[in-house]
């Protein structure tokens, strides 16, 4: 889609209300409307994570396409995978209404969805239909708000969804549903662990197939819980990490500017640049050189994708940049990186990795 037509799109969905204008472009989206095949494929992106091999590094986070509805659609803009989800084992309807909120004038986002979605069953049926067809679908799963076992809703997820997958993300990190993330603490995050390699141990035993699993952290921590994390992370079977969700941090500045910066939820977009960076650095230096890292947060170009592999990312993620900057975000940051790599004369994007670490690794941690 052209600059300028998505500057006119853009206007009349944020006269909207937020939460409707996102379900109005995934219709879109599904009927092919909005936006149109711009897959950026070159030798210098592609590169191997986790054992598996993706065509670019950029890939849609979860919580744009909840119950994989629009995979392919997401696709076709450039992104070399997409993240569903996050699923739970039960429909669910999230919480109140209104639960998403614009602050423009920083490109962020504050939402409180609370897992919303339409269940296992939904989704992992969707993608059936797409088994073996080459696309790179992960899926985020967590627990349903009232459930009696949260670690089982997490086992189960792994289990009924496991040969729909390319990999998992265990999403124990959202701000939205009441106690979630007491599931990062140490002794919690261990129970959880050994119970997800049982049973992906057992699929593996039944099907032959590996698939990778990762844990999305929150960034919202201390220098001693990282610590907890990466001891807790090392000592298990995991694939990688995500890093990182949304914050429920808020900076005075941006309370002073929007009137909807007080809103409870987690806040995503380029606020979050800085904390998110900044937690993945230290993670890279806490988990090693050959660990799986996932950087999240606060993306919007080229520059800020780069420098989320130059503090220590494998891969990225975006989400509110789509918001902001439309349909071409992942095609203009993929031939971004396509310049920058001929231009620097390196074979392949994975060489900026870690360029920065010590600079972002030494940051304090706040927004």
């Amino acid at each position: 889609m052209k600059n300028f037509l998505w500057h006119a799109v853009r206007r009349l969905l944020f006269a909207m209300e937020p939460e409707k204008a996102h379900n109005l472009v995934i219709c879109a989206l599904n009927y092919g409307i909005l936006g149109v095949r711009q897959q950026v494929t070159n030798k210098v992106l592609r590169l191997s994570v986790a054992s598996i091999d993706f065509p670019n590094p950029l890939g849609m986070a979860a919580g744009f396409d909840k119950d994989a509805k629009i995979s392919d659609a997401i696709l076709k803009l450039g992104f070399g995978f997409v993240e569903i989800g996050t699923i739970t084992p039960l429909p669910q309807k999230g919480n109140v209404q209104p639960r998403m909120f614009r602050l423009p004038q920083d490109q962020a986002i504050i939402n409180r969805m609370g897992f919303n979605n339409a269940g296992y069953d939904v989704a992992c049926k969707r993608l059936a239909a797409h088994r073996g067809d080459g696309r790179i679908i992960g899926i985020n799963i967590g627990t349903n708000k009232d459930s009696s076992n949260r670690i089982a809703d997490y086992v189960r997820g792994i289990e009924y969804c496991y040969h729909v997958s390319n990999y998992f993300a265990l999403n124990v990190s959202s701000p939205n549903t009441l106690g979630l993330r007491s599931l990062q603490e140490r002794d919690n995050l261990r129970l959880l662990l050994d119970e997800i390699f049982l049973v992906r141990d057992r699929k593996m035993d039944e099907t032959g197939r590996f698939c990778p699993i990762f844990l999305k952290i929150a960034p919202d921590f201390t220098e001693k819980e990282l610590d907890d994390i990466a001891t807790e992370v090392l000592s298990s079977k995991l694939d990688g990490l995500i890093v990182a969700n949304t914050t429920v941090l808020r900076t005075t500045g941006l309370a002073k500017k929007h009137k909807h910066a007080h809103e409870s939820g987690g806040l995503s977009g380029v606020p979050l640049f800085q904390l998110s960076t900044t937690v993945l650095a230290k993670m890279r230096k806490r988990l090693g050189r050959k660990y799986p890292l996932i950087g999240v947060g606060g993306i919007t170009n080229t520059e800020t994708a780069l420098e989320k592999i130059r503090a220590g990312a494998d891969l990225l993620q975006l989400y509110s940049g789509l918001i902001y900057h439309g349909p071409n975000i992942a095609k203009d940051i993929l031939e971004g990186f396509i310049s920058t790599c001929y231009r620097d004369g390196v074979n392949n994007i994975a060489e900026y990795r870690d360029q920065h670490l010590e600079k972002w690794a030494n940051k304090s941690m706040e927004l």
